[in-house]
């Protein structure tokens, strides 16, 4: 066994165990299907049964577990989501971005969404709702894969090829539809096109009948932190609604990002390139 560092020691001191296995409990009873019985869970963290289910009974009792009509099957309580979205809602990122998705929205009454990757996830953390039937398809904590939809695109944008292979371990993605890239080294050429672009329009990417045009969000340094975009019919636009449109996520997007301290060039999102360039 590697020896631990003086940091990690130090840290290893004040570590509660009782509390590190009611924390690995609760992961592991929102994995797969979401439902997961005791004996399951003993066997899966090499904990003996009566530890587990005495760390079932607190956590059922607080409310973060749920126990099955029949008895023996666990999932996750409403506490978990509670949490979720008072954590959402604490985010600096959403606060400032709040406003901003509700400019476009008014503006062109569409919902507009912001969203944050969570490994190989995307997931929805703001939303400003348009007076439209395609405005309840998603909402905020919804996951969905960053590989098959165009705001994780624009999140993954700027991924080099060995972090995206750590990223996705088996090499091959799993496809929604005929968009989908189906292995690594496919997305990774689709990501290589889409970092040369101030932002990304695709008709059905992920869901038929629905566009997605999006804009990344920068912080401090850079980094692509958030993706900020809206959904629509597909149908065709006018250019100049559609120029508007993007030149608002994008401007948006840019304001966001300097909310958080990013510092760059002036024209990052790129309008003295032509508009046809844009679309993916």
């Amino acid at each position: 066994m590697k020896p631990l560092s003086s940091s990690d020691a130090a840290q290893e001191k004040y570590v509660v165990p009782g509390l590190e296995r009611g924390l690995r409990v609760l992961c592991e009873v929102g994995k797969g299907d979401g439902t997961v019985t005791a004996p399951d869970l003993a066997r899966r963290l090499g904990v003996p049964r009566t530890t587990v289910f005495r760390l079932l009974a607190t956590l059922e009792r607080l409310g973060f577990v749920q126990r099955a009509e029949n008895g023996r099957d666990y999932s996750l309580g409403m506490a978990v989501l509670r949490l979720g979205f008072e954590y959402l809602a604490s985010l600096e990122l959403t606060q400032l971005g709040a406003p901003l998705l509700e400019r476009v929205r008014n503006e062109f009454n569409l919902s507009c969404h912001l969203v944050v990757r969570d490994g190989p996830d995307i997931v929805y953390v703001a939303k400003a709702a348009a007076n439209t039937p395609l405005a309840s398809s998603v909402n905020v904590g919804t996951r969905l894969p960053a590989h098959a939809t165009v705001l994780g695109r624009v999140l993954m944008a700027e991924m080099a090829l060995d972090e995206l292979r750590a990223l996705y371990p088996d090499g091959t993605l799993a496809a929604v539809n005929s968009f989908t890239p189906r292995s690594v080294e496919e997305l990774h050429a689709l990501l290589q096109r889409d970092r040369r672009r101030p932002y990304l329009l695709h008709e059905g990417f992920f869901e038929s009948g629905i566009s997605t045009l999006a804009a990344p969000v920068r912080t401090q340094g850079g980094a692509i932190v958030a993706a900020l975009g809206v959904a629509m019919p597909a149908v065709p636009l006018e250019d100049s609604r559609l120029e508007r449109l993007a030149r608002s996520v994008c401007d948006s997007a840019a304001e966001l990002s300097s909310l958080l301290n990013y510092r760059g060039q002036d024209d990052a999102y790129g309008f003295d390139k032509k508009l046809n360039g844009m679309v993916a």
